[in-house]
């Protein structure tokens, strides 16, 4: 799954550590989903795009692997 929390981050000039403590996560975590290595879980994820005043589709992408569809 894509994100644009980095993006959307450095738009407001804050820092990883700033915004995991906002969340109440670690900037390992952050880190981590603005990588892709990690996706956060629903709660975090709502949470994440609540901050940003965005739906969580505008923040988080999701693109279906070839492997995966069906037809």
């Amino acid at each position: 799954m894509k994100n644009r929390v980095e993006e959307l981050r450095k738009q407001l000039n804050m820092s990883q550590e700033t915004f995991a403590k906002t969340l109440r996560v670690s900037r390992q975590t952050i880190s981590a989903i603005e990588t892709g290595k990690y996706n956060p879980s629903l709660d975090l994820a709502f949470e994440i795009a609540d901050f940003f005043g965005k739906r969580i589709e505008e923040v988080f992408i999701y693109e279906r692997s070839s492997q995966n569809e069906k037809g």
